[in-house]
């Protein structure tokens, strides 16, 4: 079983903001399953489906971004998930708008969600996709990752988050070095 998370706060005047990025990224992945998150639990809503045999739980933490672990950490140790099977997807200030990187391990980066899950999962070994979210050094930082995405931003992330499905498909039938391989030279 694969567990596919993104990171994001619940509520409306989080949806558009640069934070809600791995919320963003599941929310096209669940319109290209046709699937909807109609399952709740452990303080998350999610939906289950299954990929070529494969069982997979795609999650939308709704405790704050910066407690998203604890929620996580209750859906791996009640399916019984290995971490090898974690796929976490999120915002990254390092990254230049559109751009992305997915990586196997790594350090939070300052993020607090990944913070968070390091501490719940404890392991910094989990896979990961980062979406680049630009930095403004004239912005206090919480409040430049919870400010809303401008139109031009918004057209970038929009051309990030189609390759979701593709992603995802190369995600279940490659290996993870594949993927970071194709998709990593963005």
């Amino acid at each position: 079983m694969k567990l596919i998370v993104g990171l994001g706060n619940k509520g409306k005047e989080y949806e558009q903001t640069r934070h809600n990025i791995g919320f963003m990224a599941v929310d096209r992945l669940a319109t290209y399953l046709n699937e909807t998150f109609n399952k709740e639990k452990f303080g998350g809503i999610y939906f289950q489906t299954v990929y070529n045999g494969e069982k997979i739980i795609v999650l939308k933490p709704q405790k704050y971004i910066n407690l998203s672990g604890e929620v996580i950490a209750s859906f791996v140790r009640f399916y019984k998930i290995d971490i090898d099977d974690i796929f976490i997807i999120h915002d990254d200030l390092d990254l230049n708008i559109g751009k992305i990187k997915l990586k196997i391990s790594g350090s939070s980066g300052g993020h607090n969600g990944l913070k968070n899950i390091e501490l719940h999962l404890k392991t910094k070994n989990y896979k990961r996709l980062k979406i680049g979210i630009s930095n403004d050094k004239n912005i206090d930082t919480k409040n430049y990752v919870l400010s809303s995405l401008s139109i031009d931003d918004k057209k970038i992330i929009d051309q990030i988050l189609d390759i979701i499905p593709n992603l995802f498909k190369d995600y279940m039938d490659k290996s993870f070095d594949f993927l970071m391989n194709k998709y990593n030279r963005r």
